[in-house]
């Protein structure tokens, strides 16, 4: 009999409630509030008014363990939810490594992502609250077309601020948030007041996920028809992924495994929160003490590697409240990778909290690392991924490796946040031997966290 390599839940095993890790965060550690930057004092709902729904900014401070999703949202999820739990392998074979090894596609989302987890909801909320039009950020792209298509399915207007290096490397991308409707204008643009200091200052900028995150802000906060919609960092985003991860905790079961290591690349963290959250809890509860996991990042902007945990802005422009996480400095604007998902100066609160305090690893790789290991997937598996989730296998593959080296089985689940379909070019550059080697210079991590607003982490 052949082994079981795929583990499929039905569309009524999709999630009803999602997961809020807040409750067990707090039983271990001091979760820190975001701050108002003026007053030092924790921020309030009518200060995210301006361009948050009531449901969302309620999300964002809710210490509820289960926060029920809307039937209509569900009713969208079942279009592309659950998604499949693979085990790959073909891949274990070629590494010769008696670790098993699993992934959670979220490749097969209409957007081609995990994005549409959090998007659908965020627009179903602001069409609740009679918004006309959301404003937000992309960095690759992926979040920009999983909001393009949200704001279709519930009749909203979509304007997307897109990363100036993603834009020029992603025609596609483009093109596809402009097939449902959306219109997208490459970041720093001259429509804002953010993006037209930025051009000032250096007329060729390349952009950043913290100048995109100031022009969208901008347009929400000041516009009474439109609202700010973010895709990753902020508590309710990651809640909204913990579908990921409820599922793959179902599906874990039906392989009969569980997972030794939890891996998953961040920018913000929203995809891995998604997947590891669920699991995470066992952690802090003391339920799996010796459960690992591991966050990925690229070695151009290694936040949670090198990076300091302070109080930060999330954008560029100091617009957002003051946020603690590992950040590399508001001003940090990182060398054009491909993986565009993942060039962000910052990281969601939570997650970096799990690092600090050890419960979570970190470790950073290189462009030609990553693609060296996603080329391999490839080959193995029948996926192109994302640059960004070539990253969560490069560290998958270390970890089977060494699991090689010491002899020993092991479980590793992955995930695999999204297909890499609209990246041709960064696999042309690899295969042809134009991909740079690019790594965070020290001389910048001086110059960036200069930057850093002397708030003391105990405010």
């Amino acid at each position: 009999m052949t082994e079981r390599t795929r583990f499929d839940l039905s569309t009524a095993d999709v999630p009803t409630a999602w997961f809020n890790i807040m409750p067990d965060l707090a039983s271990v550690t001091t979760p820190l509030p975001p701050l108002h930057p003026g007053t030092l004092q924790p921020v309030t709902p009518d200060l995210l008014a301006p361009i948050f729904p009531e449901a969302l900014i309620k999300q964002e401070m809710s210490t509820e363990q289960w926060i029920d999703i809307p039937g209509p949202v569900i009713d969208i999820y079942r279009l592309w939810r659950p998604t499949p739990l693979q085990r790959a392998t073909r891949l274990e074979q070629a590494l010769s490594t008696p670790a098993h090894i699993y992934f959670k596609y979220e490749g097969t989302s209409p957007a081609g992502s995990h994005k549409p987890n959090t998007a659908v909801a965020q627009a179903y909320y602001n069409k609740e609250a009679g918004v006309r039009r959301l404003a937000t950020e992309t960095g690759a792209g992926q979040w920009g077309s999983a909001l393009a298509m949200a704001c279709r399915f519930f009749d909203l207007d979509c304007l997307v601020y897109m990363v100036r290096a993603s834009y020029d490397q992603k025609p596609y991308r483009r093109i596809f948030m402009e097939t449902f409707g959306a219109k997208v204008i490459p970041s720093p643009s001259e429509t804002t007041q953010a993006g037209g200091t930025v051009l000032e200052q250096h007329p060729d900028s390349t952009g950043s996920l913290g100048i995109a995150i100031s022009e969208a802000i901008e347009v929400g906060a000041g516009s009474a028809d439109t609202n700010y919609s973010i895709g990753s960092c902020l508590a309710h985003v990651l809640l909204h992924q913990t579908v990921i991860g409820l599922e793959a905790q179902k599906q874990m079961e039906l392989a009969e495994e569980r997972p030794d290591v939890v891996i998953g690349c961040v920018g913000g963290g929203s995809n891995f929160a998604g997947l590891a959250y669920a699991f995470m809890a066992g952690k802090l509860r003391g339920e799996t003490p010796d459960m690992r996991f591991l966050a990925t990042e690229p070695a151009a902007c290694p936040t949670l590697t090198k990076g300091r945990f302070a109080y930060d802005f999330g954008d560029t422009a100091k617009l957002t409240p003051l946020l603690p996480m590992y950040t590399l400095g508001h001003d940090f604007v990182p060398a054009p990778v491909h993986a565009g998902g993942l060039r962000y100066h910052g990281d969601a609160s939570s997650l970096s909290l799990l690092v600090r305090d050890g419960y979570m690893e970190a470790a950073a790789y290189t462009q030609n690392e990553v693609f060296e290991a996603a080329v391999l997937f490839a080959h193995t598996e029948g996926i192109v991924p994302a640059p960004e989730s070539a990253h969560a296998i490069r560290g998958a593959m270390n970890e089977a490796v060494a699991a090689r080296e010491a002899g020993e089985e092991r479980v590793i689940l992955l995930g695999l946040s999204g297909h890499g379909n609209f990246d041709m070019q960064a696999y042309d550059d690899y295969l042809n031997g134009r991909l740079p080697e690019v790594e965070f210079d020290p001389a910048d991590e001086e110059t960036a966290l200069a930057s850093l607003p002397e708030v003391p982490i105990g405010a």
